[in-house]
């Protein structure tokens, strides 16, 4: 029996929850309700920054459209680390250890306004200046006002990687003074104070750019793309003038409740209350999101589910897993096991709406038995070369299969490479650590380990040096990803008019190590290529726009010029084939608005100009959706045009982007 308040009742946020003072979303009147009111419901879960709540600095009043204020201090926050990104102000009128907590109920009397000295005024003006100019630089980067793009899906993804970029950042600084590793409410917090979000007003019904089968790895990216406001309870709702008459929009399912494995159109869900830890226990009450699930099974109104289930990487973790639209046709009351009485509620999913949970469920079949996987032609293309199988399949015609060629797992030098240096050696006496001096491998890569403790990559940079041979650190350090193989459930897969690509059975999250791109690296200045040739080779063209902003978050924290750009990258003359020899690299597509960059990565020689090629995933990827990367300007690399290449025929672009280049 679960509560749907387990997460904040078991104390894994441990944050005063503060309710906002207005919260009036707005929104077409349906159903005969008037929603210009207030609601009780807390939005959001602050990681509070210790900013005392001064008199002269009173909490603004929430407008109706959630729009948050912006920091006091000017953007972007100078952090290193996150910790002192909030310097704590001592004033004679308040104790320095009390909390900032945006929309406090307890205001201290207003102080009598003061006319701003004309010295004061421009200053303020000037900040207010540089903010909206930083506001308008991310929004040209992301797209962010879904009101004014026409590409909603888009401007979530952009979000999602703001806030993801900026979490891993924030991470990074933290773990030198070893702080408190909640990142994920830190950068949030950060992305509110700036009005970093999308989708503002609560809705009925599918929130825009949010699509069945996204997957989160934290609740507060629910809260800042709008498809799941409060970031601690399990059900989401909307007030009408009349309190008894609210309505939910939206519930996360915890797991763990009786039909899971059954009927995946079918949830049968416990309401909220009466099993706190701290509390004494208690019947479950007819008030708040259980009044508004009753309320909803009379009006047969949408409800948006999101589904939850144990992260395969991480053992105390979750991903979170939108599920689409349901609606509540029973409710009852049960007596849970600690013998009081609790709300149930059924509801059935409404028909025609794209896999959710249920193709999640096919692929966890799958991965414990990729017999079982229908449409298989060979159970593991790779010969046993990779740790996992890679399974090939057509489910679409009658095509065999790929044309012949030699599974490897690495890439092969047709000729010595200079070595115009040593490689780095660390003296780390078992894993490498952050903020440590004496490491040399992290002061190659700029003085941050570029990986975090879980595996993922912090930042894109111009070149990661990864720990060598010559290191003194275990295998198990965190500073060697790449070079221990691919951890994934690969499928090769048949697209029909793009040829073969590559997707995964697993979750992906932002950050992840896919694979390294395998082959023969040959000499550019004897290649000599048709049309045909070209289609298994890789070439070190500029990262692409998307990759790029991979980035951008982190300037919230850091100056805009430290952003990673195109010219902080050297011009690679690398080019891999994998016409004979490679991996599932090879059958990676091409796309203008791709979910995987790749990275040159360092670690058994010291030709910077012939790294290693590893892809990392730029945003969460849920299972079975196609890997792509963006292949750039095709034709002679930087740095050798005129050199005796055959001039490569431009062919039609098939991603089907918002922003294809067309070839």
């Amino acid at each position: 029996m679960e509560n749907s308040e387990d997460e904040a009742e078991n104390g894994k946020l441990p944050l005063e929850l503060e309710p906002l003072r207005s919260l009036a979303p707005k929104f077409p009147t349906i159903l005969g309700y008037d929603v210009e009111t207030q609601s009780t419901d807390p939005l959001l879960v602050y990681a509070t920054p210790s900013i005392p709540c001064s008199s002269s600095e009173q909490p603004q009043e929430a407008p109706a459209s959630f729009s948050l204020p912006l920091p006091k201090s000017p953007v972007p926050i100078k952090a290193t680390p996150i910790s002192a990104a909030f310097p704590t102000p001592q004033h004679e009128d308040e104790s320095s250890d009390q909390d900032y907590k945006p929309f406090c109920k307890n205001k201290k009397p207003a102080m009598p306004k003061r006319a701003k000295r004309p010295q004061q005024a421009e200053k303020s003006n000037d900040a207010n200046i540089k903010r909206r100019s930083i506001r308008r630089n991310l929004d040209s980067e992301f797209n962010l006002c879904s009101s004014s793009s026409d590409n909603p899906k888009e401007s979530v993804e952009g979000i999602l990687m703001m806030f993801d970029s900026l979490r891993r950042r924030v991470l990074q600084l933290d773990e030198k003074e070893d702080a408190s590793r909640r990142a994920d409410l830190k950068a949030g917090t950060l992305m509110m104070q700036n009005n970093l979000r999308i989708n503002n007003h609560k809705m009925i019904g599918h929130v825009p750019g949010v699509e069945v089968g996204d997957i989160f790895f934290f609740r507060i990216e629910m809260c800042i793309v709008g498809l799941h406001a409060p970031a601690m309870g399990g059900i989401d709702y909307i007030s009408s003038k009349n309190k008894d008459e609210t309505l939910a929009v939206c519930i996360i399912s915890s797991g763990g409740y009786e039909n899971d494995d059954d009927d995946t159109d079918i949830l049968v869900y416990t309401g909220q209350g009466g099993n706190s830890r701290h509390k004494e226990k208690h019947d479950q009450k007819l008030e708040r999101g259980n009044l508004a699930l009753m309320n909803s099974k009379s009006k047969k109104n949408q409800i948006r589910v999101v589904r939850s289930a144990q992260d395969p990487f991480c053992n105390s973790g979750k991903i979170y897993i939108y599920d689409g639209l349901y609606r509540i046709e029973d409710t009852w009351t049960d007596t849970a096991k600690n013998g009081f009485n609790v709300f149930k509620y059924k509801l059935r999913r409404d028909p025609g709406q794209p896999d959710g949970i249920s193709l999640w469920k096919m692929t966890e079949k799958w991965k414990a038995n990729p017999a079982t996987r229908e449409k298989a032609i060979l159970l593991d293309l790779s010969s046993k070369v990779e740790h996992l199988p890679v399974c090939l399949v057509n489910d679409v015609d009658d095509e065999k299969g790929p044309s012949h060629f030699n599974y490897v797992a690495g890439v092969k030098y047709l000729r010595p490479l200079r070595k115009t240096k040593p490689l780095q050696c660390c003296k780390c006496p078992s894993v490498c650590l952050p903020g440590d001096p004496n490491c040399s491998c992290a002061q190659q890569n700029g003085g941050d380990l570029p990986y975090s403790a879980t595996g993922l990559l912090a930042k894109h940079t111009p070149m990661v040096y990864e720990c060598s041979s010559n290191c003194q650190c275990s295998h198990n350090c965190r500073n060697r990803i790449t070079q221990k193989g691919i951890k994934l459930n690969f499928e090769v897969f048949w697209t029909g008019d793009r040829g073969w690509g590559l997707r995964s059975w697993d979750p992906i999250r932002a950050g992840t190590f896919i694979c390294e791109y395998a082959g023969e690296v040959i000499d550019e200045t004897k290649m000599d290529i048709d049309v045909e040739e070209d289609k298994y080779t890789f070439r070190a063209s500029c990262p692409g726009n998307k990759a790029l902003s991979w980035n951008l978050g982190a300037e919230l924290l850091e100056e805009k010029s430290t952003a990673v750009t195109t010219k902080n990258f050297k011009k690679l003359p690398i080019i891999i084939r994998a016409n004979n020899e490679g991996n599932v690299a090879r059958f990676l597509n091409h796309s203008c608005s791709p979910n995987l960059l790749w990275q040159a990565v360092q670690y058994d020689h010291g030709d910077d100009s012939y790294p290693h090629i590893m892809f990392f995933a730029m945003e969460h990827i849920p299972p079975m959706t196609e890997l792509t990367y963006d292949y750039g300007t095709r034709g002679a690399p930087p740095g050798f045009e005129g050199k005796p290449f055959k001039a490569c025929k431009l062919k039609s672009c098939l991603c089907g982007s918002k922003h294809c280049r067309g070839y």
